[in-house]
């Protein structure tokens, strides 16, 4: 079949299509050498007529000269519009000087022809009207699907067509979903019914992308032929891709009257310029739309393809704002220590999936809920080496993976996804037998779904390009981090150098500077009390015992400050940072838990720089941040400003306050003031840590109004 894949055509083997599906492929939907007669057409070259359809003289009168059948000035007219710049298509209406009838005239150009498609002027006034109100309803729907629904019933409320669906396609050459429907109430329901791409072959789908809308009145309709049926200079029939009137497709005739439909309209939804979806509509009674309507419809189309893609965009952003969130917390983690922090524990959040694996030096470390034996056996199959993914893997257990390479020896991230799973829902009754055709039983929507349930076996949900995105942008902040943290380590080990050389002399010191004559203190204390043993009273031998005593705890001091001195030695990266930056980098963090509680965030004027490690004091502003949203008031705004004064960073809110006798043990490790708020209490305890490192401090105050006040000084 050349554009099927090998499980399209196997599947369409398995559910016993009775003819070949090439036939529809190869077919020249474009050049049928008919239109639909309830209109006619007449195309010139040079004001002469050379071909019409089988009914033009009967409809028009005479069809030799387009002057003669249109006048002088509607001629003119005519010309001018088709080579105007307003799109493929443009309609004008005519009054025919020969017996006065009123047309509406399509007009384009194809095969160096001049087109005109005539169809009888209708009254209806209306379309405007009510495509404007229905554009109005459209643009409070927030969601594709929402907005989906909303057009299915205008678009039904504009035409009168029995059924009215949406229908969105998985990818350009790819099946397709009815995400949203309206229904009389007596036909049968579609919605969440998939069809198989092989229902609407390439050449149709490259028609739906060149033409908005396509009509079609009647089923039943008995074609008025071309003449002449083909183009002398080219012996091929007049290219009708751009005809409003073109004739059908005896396959797509069949199909829809194996459904019991009679008339029928699509109406394209675009993206970037690629088919995106359809609004199909279908009739049980002939139905011949004016063109005012189908303006109004294809009108309709562009807006509702414009408002699709300014939600789809704005999903998109939320998701990679979603996304990126999640990388920062990796990140926080991570950054401490690249091969304890990479795990699999949030790395689902980065690409939505079922599991995710690490393999990091030789080690395979899986989470989620797909089997772990399959898991591993899978990643071992996979390639490495550069971003890669597929949804074909063929398995029901594990069907898709995407791979994040993340370092030499095959270390990579591997998202993965279990086949997706479909419900048989029919379009019509499976158990009832449909009438066969010339074309056979294929189709049909009864063939159709089960095409498409043997099509997507082994099969996962694709990953979208903001899944690529994301997993590319993760790829390359670990980048940055192994980067950063071999330069850091090369540093490290400089300072760590010259740090030796001083913690020798100290204990040098220590252990004999300050140990040993601490130790004669001891020695002598003891030898007396040896040599006056039993001549002494009692309040001089309680004496020698406390020297002995004390001497020994003083040992113990020293031995303690030796080993506190070697935990506490920690390098403070210091640098001028921005407050609004500072404060930017923190919101990635504690901006969703901010905006669930309603608190809106203040920076105040334009703050000087504060001088402080930026990791530590992005931490610091978190923490102060998520306080203001655990003790936000209950009622009027809820606000919180940031701002600095004389190196000293304050964090202002209007919250709930703290009493003034609490706001000490506030800092206090694991002290929580309210036993009903979130967190573990560490908070304040984190802050007021980070800050003494700096050499500063930290203390909480009434703030004016009510609420808390934070202040942490940053000495330079």
């Amino acid at each position: 079949m050349g554009w099927l894949s090998e499980r399209a055509e196997a599947a369409e083997r398995e559910v016993g299509t009775p003819f070949d599906l090439t036939a529809c492929v190869r077919e020249p939907i474009h050049r049928l050498g008919g239109v639909q007669s309830h209109g006619a057409l007449v195309a010139a070259r040079a004001g002469r007529i050379v071909v019409t359809s089988a009914n033009a003289a009967g409809m028009l009168g005479r069809v030799d000269d387009l002057e003669a059948l249109l006048g002088a000035g509607q001629r003119e007219l005519v010309e001018a519009l088709a080579d105007a710049d307003t799109g493929q298509t443009a309609m004008m209406p005519v009054t025919l000087p020969g017996n006065g009838q009123r047309f509406d005239v399509t007009v384009h150009r194809a095969d160096g022809l001049l087109v005109l498609e005539f169809e009888p002027a209708a009254a209806e006034t209306t379309g405007a009207l009510l495509v404007r109100q229905a554009l109005m309803r459209l643009q409070r729907a927030s969601t594709v699907v929402e907005a989906a629904r909303a057009a299915v019933r205008e678009i039904r409320a504009i035409t009168g067509y029995d059924r009215v669906v949406a229908y969105r396609f998985e990818a350009i050459d790819g099946p397709g979903e009815v995400i949203a429907e309206d229904v009389a109430d007596d036909r049968e329901p579609w919605l969440g019914l998939w069809f198989p791409a092989t229902d609407i072959p390439p050449q149709a789908r490259e028609l739906y992308e060149r033409n908005w809308i396509r009509v079609i009145a009647d089923v039943g309709d008995a074609t008025a032929r071309l003449v002449p049926e083909v183009l002398p200079e080219t012996g091929e029939p007049l290219d009708l891709s751009q005809s409003v009137l073109r004739t059908v497709s005896p396959f797509h005739l069949e199909y829809l009257r194996n459904i019991g439909v009679a008339s029928s309209m699509s109406v394209s939804l675009l993206s970037d310029g690629r088919l995106w979806g359809l609004i199909a509509c279908h009739g049980r009674e002939p139905k011949a739309l004016s063109p005012a309507v189908r303006a109004a419809c294809e009108f309709f189309g562009v807006a509702l393809s414009l408002h699709l893609a300014g939600l789809r965009e704005r999903d998109e952003a939320v998701a990679r704002e979603r996304s990126r969130i999640a990388i920062a917390r990796l990140l926080e983690r991570i950054s401490v220590d690249l091969e304890s922090g990479l795990s699999p524990a949030g790395l689902e959040q980065v690409v939505e999936c079922d599991a995710v694996a690490v393999r990091f030096a030789g080690t395979v470390t899986i989470s989620g809920n797909l089997p772990e034996e399959r898991v591993a056996e899978v990643i071992t199959k996979l390639p490495a080496g550069e971003l890669w993914h597929s949804d074909q893997l063929s398995r029901q257990d594990v069907a898709g993976a995407l791979v994040l390479p993340i370092g030499a020896d095959g270390d990579c991230v591997v998202w993965l996804r279990r086949e997706r799973t479909v419900a048989r829902r029919w379009a019509a009754d499976p158990r009832t037998p449909v009438v066969l055709g010339p074309n056979g039983e294929r189709l049909t929507p009864r063939g159709s779904t089960a095409v498409f349930l043997a099509t997507v076996r082994g099969r996962s949900t694709p990953w979208t390009p903001v899944d690529l995105a994301m997993a590319a942008e993760l790829g390359r902040s670990l980048t940055g981090i192994a980067v950063a943290q071999a330069r850091r380590l090369a540093a490290l080990n400089t300072e760590l150098g010259r740090s030796n050389v001083d913690l020798n002399s100290f204990a040098h010191a220590a252990a004999h500077d300050l140990k040993e004559p601490l130790r004669g203190i001891a020695n002598y204390a003891t030898f007396i009390a040896e040599d006056t043993a039993g001549r002494l009273d009692e309040v001089t031998q309680r004496r020698l015992a406390a020297i002995q005593r004390l001497a020994g705890r003083m040992d113990e001091l020293l031995n303690s400050l030796l080993y506190y001195s070697r935990l506490g030695r920690t390098e403070l990266h210091r640098e001028p940072i921005l407050a609004r930056e500072a404060l930017a980098r923190a919101l990635d963090v504690a901006g969703p838990r901010l905006e669930a509680a309603g608190v809106e965030v203040e920076l105040a004027g334009d703050p000087a720089p504060i001088v402080a490690d930026p990791v530590l004091l992005d931490e610091v502003l978190v923490n102060l941040l998520v306080n203001t949203a655990k003790y936000a008031r209950e009622d009027g705004p809820r606000r919180v400003v940031v701002g600095v004064e004389n190196d000293t960073l304050v964090v202002r809110d209007n919250g709930i306050g703290m009493p003034a006798h609490l706001r000490e043990e506030a800092f206090e490790l694991f002290r929580r003031l309210h036993p009903s708020a979130e967190g573990s209490g560490a908070g304040l305890a984190i802050v007021r840590r980070i800050v003494e490192r700096h050499g500063g401090q930290v203390w909480a105050e009434e703030s004016p109004g009510g609420g808390t006040t934070m202040r942490a000084t940053f000495p330079q």
